[in-house]
């Protein structure tokens, strides 16, 4: 028969690979006679252990500077190409859950698949400092240990408080991407509040306020009365009731109630007609301005340029005709307040409408006629339907299905209110992102996003990107109030790197002289989202131009989970094309959400929040989280009861990571259940107890063959393994190319115990059932053995190195003292057609 060479790496090797090889070899020895010595001492045990598998091999990855892209050269051109990749920065806040697992278990198996391959890969760490959950967490210890708001303490104190914390608590987070095998450069491990990163958060605000692309307005926010601040829309959270519902709200010592609907009357000026409106927030209405009915309501016609009369003071309100009104909703009618609802502020400007804001920073009312002045939101509430009741408007009360928006940091009840922010425009920033994909610029997978790229992007509204805190990157914009000889008064914002620098603008702007100008700096901070918005050259040193931008940036791969599509990654696109000129990567892949086994969002309230260290390490059933009220606590403990009456078994590390990428199916959620984590660590032990039994057959003296070859000596049973082999190959370099994880654990799961195992092994260890064991077949199960641990390496790195390092070594692999520096295998189409031939004409 033919002879096909199956080659390990069918690339050449760099001139500076081949040097670095050379110096290693020396190393090499000493380390290859160390671990004989070890070995004699310790032979491999009778039955895997996570524990005994996982315990030193990071720290000597670490040490050695595997996961350093210049373990290679950064200085020199790499033929074989550059692959970067920034992890998507987790909060300082806490923890990670099963969710962050499957995503850092993903970016690991695709960094270690492409440093294999021989490419320049760089995976760079970094923390988000998260504004507004950092700044809760940090007031709820105060409060609790010292009784403390953090007002009591101010600004500068308070954050100092943040910074004591960040350092005692914040390198939680690395410790667990580390015990789950994460191979990040941690010498460019960054944090947003870092030097480096918060002078180019600066730079970007400078840049884009100078270039009118940042812009102040006084617009409708999502506002946390608890907070004092504006949120973003991921933070706020969609409770769905059905019916009448009372609901806890912070500051409140009994419930308040949702979810029905209010009708009352507005008496029609000069006449003894009413028009009836409804609404689930009766207390807004001492903020109405206005009455609006659809221009084709045949009931209302009459009414036009006619006015409504409030009940509680003399403001006068027109009658608005607006398309915006559902002639089937109730009775056609719609009470209009422009400063409390989203909808009512488009109409409010489309007729010019008052806008009357009823609400101070604390939900307290504020311009509104007694005895409602002062009332907290939820109590005016009460005394504004029995008012109405007193006086005669009021007509009926029913259940009423609504969507109440929960802030996610406080639990408390968002407000629509009027506030001068800082926005971006993002017209045509948008636009450019949008194109980039239409485009082919950017690859979006799975590609069934791209209808929500394009909804978000093609209807994209100003960013709001001001927050009412005092942890994070303070907006380095000042308010001027210039004084000019004849006591004149301007104002104006300009932005500066230096207070110094924005005197001098605004001196310039108004013609004077800088002690003319008086300064002073807004207290806000930017939106967490901003900064991470940069997040993908600031890391680099932008708008300095460092070497590592000038190599990693632009990136190669985004990956993260499908629900911050727009929060961050369009705005790193927005961002990127806006500030470089350049796409901050080429693709994105976007993984599903993890939910648990009875496909539940995963939820501390819910107790299915799982760290990832309790199914690496094995867990007691117990609940440990100061942050859930009692109430909460309860809750979780029942369900964390239910789903794990005797807790959680030790799975290890290369079980759960398994498990991760075996249930990762494009566009679909994920339903993870513990029980499947813990079958992935008996086929650990499958693994474990193959290669060690097959080591016995190989002998102590046994020496691996330069090449693995497929001659006419081999045996069927020996091509046919070979055969699989190659199909394993080419399925899992397949599979990392296109993202499809679940058939590159499918190839490797069914090679190992269904192919190399369940028959090969039995072949060749067992003489009495075939052919006794050949010098030829001792060569084909040591290419099994070798080859098969080199593919489960970047998803097994644990057992994969374990394993590999008992394995005698190659001569041509004497330059990689490391499974994770060794070329992944590679296969040619013409070898897997041929040994199919082959295979075809002997079977």
């Amino acid at each position: 028969s033919k002879c096909v060479s199956l080659s390990l790496s069918g690339k050449p090797k760099t001139e500076a690979q081949l040097k670095k090889e050379a110096k290693s070899r020396e190393k090499l020895e000493k380390f290859q006679q160390k671990k004989e010595m070890e070995e004699k001492k310790n032979p491999l045990p009778d039955s895997y252990s996570p524990q005994y598998v996982e315990a030193a091999w990071y720290s000597w990855w670490e040490k050695q500077g595997y996961f350093k892209p210049e373990y290679g050269s950064i200085s020199e051109p790499n033929p074989r190409g550059v692959f970067m990749m920034c992890i998507p920065p987790p909060n300082v806040t806490g923890s990670l859950h099963l969710g962050h697992a499957l995503t850092n278990a993903i970016q690991d198996c695709l960094t270690r698949w492409h440093r294999m391959r021989g490419e320049t890969t760089l995976w760079n760490p970094g923390c988000d400092h998260a504004g507004i959950a950092t700044q809760v967490v940090v007031e709820k210890k105060l409060m609790r240990e010292r009784g403390l708001s953090r007002h009591d303490l101010g600004r500068d104190q308070f954050i100092q408080e943040v910074w004591k914390w960040k350092n005692e608590k914040g390198d939680r987070i690395y410790h667990q991407l580390k015990k789950l095998g994460s191979s990040l450069d941690w010498d460019r491990a960054c944090f947003t509040m870092d030097p480096k990163l918060s002078y180019a958060v600066q730079e970007a605000f400078i840049r884009l306020h100078e270039d009118g692309v940042i812009y102040r307005s006084k617009r409708l926010v999502n506002w946390s009365c608890t907070l004092n601040s504006a949120i973003s829309d991921i933070e706020v959270d969609k409770k769905e009731l059905t019916g009448r519902t009372l609901l806890p709200v912070p500051g409140y010592k009994d419930k308040v109630e949702f979810g029905v609907l209010v009708s009352f009357s507005y008496n029609i000026e000069g006449s003894d007609e009413e028009v009836i409106v409804a609404t689930t927030r009766i207390e807004t209405m001492l903020g109405d301005s206005a009455v609006a009915v659809h221009p084709a309501d045949p009931r209302y016609q009459h009414l036009k340029g006619k006015m409504v009369l409030h009940p509680f003071c003399d403001r006068k309100m027109p009658i608005v005709f607006d398309e915006f009104v559902d002639v089937n909703f109730g009775t056609g009618a719609v009470k209009i307040t422009p400063a409390h609802d989203h909808n009512d502020y488009e109409v409010g400007n489309r007729h010019h409408l008052a806008f009357i804001n009823i609400l101070d920073e604390n939900g307290l009312l504020i311009n509104v006629p007694a005895p409602f002045l002062g009332m907290k939101r939820f109590e005016a509430r009460k005394a504004v339907l029995q008012a109405l009741k007193d006086r005669g408007h009021f007509k009926e009360t029913k259940d009423n299905p609504m969507v109440v928006p929960v802030c996610s940091r406080s639990k408390d009840i968002v407000e629509p209110l009027l506030k001068p922010q800082w926005y971006v425009d993002c017209a045509d920033m948008g636009k450019q992102a949008a194109d980039s994909v239409r485009e082919g610029r950017l690859k979006i997978i799975p590609d069934h996003h791209h209808k929500t790229w394009f909804n978000w992007l093609d209807n994209i509204r100003d960013w709001c990107i001001s927050r009412q805190l005092w942890w994070g990157h303070r907006i380095p914009a000042y308010f001027v109030t210039v004084t000019d000889p004849s006591d004149m008064d301007g104002h104006y914002w300009v932005s500066g790197r230096t207070e110094e620098e924005a005197r001098d603008k605004a001196a310039k702007r108004f013609n004077v002289s800088t002690d003319k100008v008086t300064l002073r700096q807004d207290e806000d901070v930017l939106d967490t989202w901003f900064s991470s918005g940069i997040f993908p050259f600031s890391i680099f040193g932008w708008p300095n131009e460092t070497q590592d931008l000038s190599v990693f940036y632009p990136g190669t791969l985004l990956e993260t989970g499908h629900d911050i599509l727009f929060f961050w990654v369009a705005r790193m696109v927005m961002m990127g094309l806006k500030l470089t000129g350049k796409l901050p990567f080429k693709e994105v892949y976007l993984h599903a959400v993890v939910r648990d086994a009875h496909g539940r969002k995963m939820s501390k309230s819910l107790g299915n929040v799982i760290d990832p260290l309790d199914v690496i390490t094995g867990i007691s059933l117990e609940l440990q989280d100061s942050n859930l009220d009692p109430v909460e606590v309860e809750k979780a403990k029942q369900g964390q009861k239910s789903d794990y009456p005797t807790g959680i078994p030790e799975c290890g590390t290369d079980a759960l990571r398994f498990a991760l990428c075996a249930y990762t199916s494009q566009g679909r959620d994920i339903n993870m259940d513990v029980n499947r984590i813990l079958g992935y660590r008996h086929f650990c032990n499958k693994l474990w107890n193959a290669v060690k039994f097959a080591m016995r057959t190989l002998g102590d003296n046994f020496v691996p063959s330069e090449k693995a070859q497929v001659t006419s000596l081999l045996h069927v049973s020996d091509r046919w393994i070979l055969s699989r082999l190659c199909t394993a190959v080419g399925l899992c370099n397949a599979g990392f190319q296109a993202y499809d994880f679940p058939a590159i654990t499918t190839a490797i799961y069914n090679f190992w115990l269904y192919e190399l195992c369940d028959v090969y092994l039995v072949r060749v260890c067992l003489p009495c059932l075939c052919l006794p064991v050949s010098g030829v077949c001792r060569q084909t199960l040591f290419t099994c053995l070798e080859t098969g641990l080199l593919l489960l390496a970047p998803i097994m790195p644990f057992v994969g190195e374990e394993l590999y390092q008992r394995l005698p070594r190659r001569r041509s692999q004497d330059g990689h003292p490391s499974i994770h520096v060794t070329p992944y295998p590679e296969t040619e189409e013409v070898n897997f057609i041929l040994i199919h031939c082959i295979i075809n004409q002997r079977v």
